[in-house]
């Protein structure tokens, strides 16, 4: 990476200067210390280090510090300027056909780090209830979760994508006898949900049900309303909503690896015995008939009920018999997905660890706001839009990648406005079909190189400017002089190409996708501004040769960069 180059030729350069006793009173250096940045002028250069932080133990000023660390750089294949306390760097063209040669020879592992310290992660999303389909908040925990899964592999980690399946509680119980409700109607029998908002709590009473209700019958033929079991329905209503939420997530190009059970969990005993090792670590006492966890005394702001009163667990009981198995089960790295109303779960989690003998730092928490639905400019609740309640019905009003791409481009953290309109269009004001458009308008101009075409005034076939072969020996053979020709009109280009490197460490180091998003918007709009400057396909073969190269190592990082995000990447528009 550039910026990685030039902050080591400058730390080098300090290292020497301190050795030499020419940094004033500086008598040490701790690299990691300064940052590459782009000059606000760009007639500066293109990358620049502000060192006035050193005037602090140089007791020198900033410029002096400059000019002494610019002569122990190598200045080789770059210039340096210096203004006030900035050491300013314009490289050469060499350095950037070295870029696309580079990325023409990595192909799809363009981007890819080298030497990273590799972590088996496990990484859990969405984890709905299997009592209804998702909402759209589910969406974008998946579309977040399975990009960032994405991420972390191209970066270099094992990642192990998990579910887990809250299948141990009343709601299970409430799903059966809700679809008792839908079977019994499909049966002729005149009964309804309860109106009284209380009771009504008791149940799913959502349409949902009534196609599992006449699958029900179906399978069982001749059933009456007197034969229904409560426990069979409960199981059988269970294993159909399971069953939808995997279709839509395997639709929505999410794969996880494993579902994970909690009632499984607690029927292996792991709960118990999470139970006991707290109990035989003297981390539990009796208060009020129930037992209480001293979370506490690891961080939480008050201790914990984990055991009630009439000797049932809380949900914290099993969250800590989950966790301590995925540690179990040998994972480095734990992190979660969870909705921000989850917040203060997190102590009390990251407690129990640390109290079980778990670093609780290998677990991190990602907090998710919400999605809020926009038609038209207004801000939609969900609820009184009857059609848009649901990621089904979201995905099929504005297709898969749009979706995708939407819940992907703002920080998790962040309550993202899903403007439904804007999201179906086909315009430059629609981020994803900007990208995709961008990445459609390469693979244009590379068949236009190549293909024969007919003559818009005779009708007679016409040969491209290049042969099939020419293109394929222009990947395979690339001779980076050739990029010398348009690399003066393209810089601005390749320095944003050759900046995916930096974006993939840093967003797979602060777990962020939406800064994936922002710069495949930032590559496009570099494309489109050269495209509409300059013609790849003209006369002057040596200078289109250079230009159709530029153009694959576009494609190339685009589409690296959306299979991250898991949008198609259309060669036609």
């Amino acid at each position: 990476m550039l910026k990685d180059f030039f902050l080591n030729e400058v730390e080098e350069a300090i290292l020497k200067a301190i050795q030499d006793n020419k940094l004033g009173q500086a008598s040490e250096y701790q690299k990691g210390t300064l940052i590459v940045e782009k000059p606000k002028n760009p007639n500066f250069g293109d990358f620049a280090v502000n060192v006035s932080s050193l005037a602090r133990t140089a007791k020198i000023a900033p410029p002096v510090i400059a000019n002494v660390i610019a002569e122990y750089l190598a200045k080789e294949n770059y210039e340096v300027s210096i203004v006030g306390g900035f050491i300013n760097f314009k490289i050469e063209n060499i350095l950037l056909a070295n870029a696309i040669e580079e990325i023409l020879k990595k192909k799809e592992n363009y981007g890819r780090p080298e030497n990273i310290e590799k972590e088996k992660i496990l990484l859990e999303y969405v984890s709905a209830n299997p009592t209804g389909p998702f909402h759209i908040g589910h969406g974008r925990w998946a579309a977040m979760g399975s990009a960032l899964a994405n991420l972390l592999k191209f970066y270099g980690h094992d990642v192990y994508q998990e579910f887990y399946i809250n299948d141990a509680g009343s709601q299970i119980q409430k799903l059966g006898n809700s679809l008792k409700i839908r079977v019994m109607q499909q049966l002729g029998e005149n009964i309804d949900f309860p109106e009284d908002e209380t009771e009504r709590k008791n149940y799913y009473p959502g349409d949902y049900l009534i196609p599992a209700a006449k699958k029900y019958i179906e399978q069982n033929p001749g059933i009456t309303a007197d034969k229904l079991d409560s426990q069979i329905l409960s199981d059988f209503a269970k294993k159909e909503m399971e069953e939808c939420q995997k279709k839509l997530l395997e639709e929505f190009r999410v794969h996880f690896d494993n579902f994970y059970s909690e009632l499984e969990l607690h029927k292996s005993g792991k709960v118990e015995e999470s139970y006991k090792a707290l109990m035989e670590k003297g981390m539990l006492y009796e208060q009020d008939g129930a037992m209480w966890f001293k979370s506490s005394a690891f961080g939480d702001d008050q201790d914990r009920v984990i055991k009630k009163a009439d000797g049932s667990n809380t949900y914290l009981t099993a969250d800590i018999a989950y966790h301590a198995d995925k540690f179990n089960r040998g994972f480095d790295r734990l992190i979660n997905i969870w909705g921000a109303d989850h917040h203060g779960y997190v102590a009390r989690v990251k407690a129990s660890l640390e109290a079980l003998g778990y670093n609780p730092d290998k677990l991190e928490i990602l907090l998710g706001q919400l999605v809020n639905l926009v038609v038209n400019g207004e801000e939609v609740r969900m609820g009184k839009r009857k059609n848009m309640v649901t990621l089904d019905d979201l995905i099929e009003e504005v297709g898969i990648d749009a979706t995708r791409y939407w819940m992907e481009m703002r920080n998790i953290d962040m309550t993202l406005d899903f403007d439904i309109e804007l999201a179906k269009r086909s315009t430059d004001e629609n981020p994803v079909f900007y990208v995709q458009y961008a990445y459609a308008r390469v693979c244009s101009i590379l068949r236009n190189a190549v293909n024969e075409r007919l003559n818009a005034e005779t009708g007679e076939k016409s040969t491209a400017p290049m042969s099939r072969e020419e293109l394929d020996n222009l990947i395979e053979n690339f001779d980076k002089n050739i990029i010398l020709k348009t690399a003066d009109s393209a810089k601005a280009l390749i320095l944003k190409l050759e900046e995916f490197k930096s974006v993939i460490v840093l967003s797979a180091q602060n777990r962020t996708v939406y800064t994936i998003c922002r710069y495949v918007q930032e590559l496009a709009a570099e494309f489109h501004s050269f495209y509409n400057s300059n013609r790849v396909i003209c006369d002057d073969k040596e200078l289109m040769q250079s230009r159709l190269a530029l153009m694959l190592a576009i494609k190339t990082t685009l589409k690296n960069a959306l299979d991250i995000l898991a949008v198609s990447v259309p060669e036609k528009m």
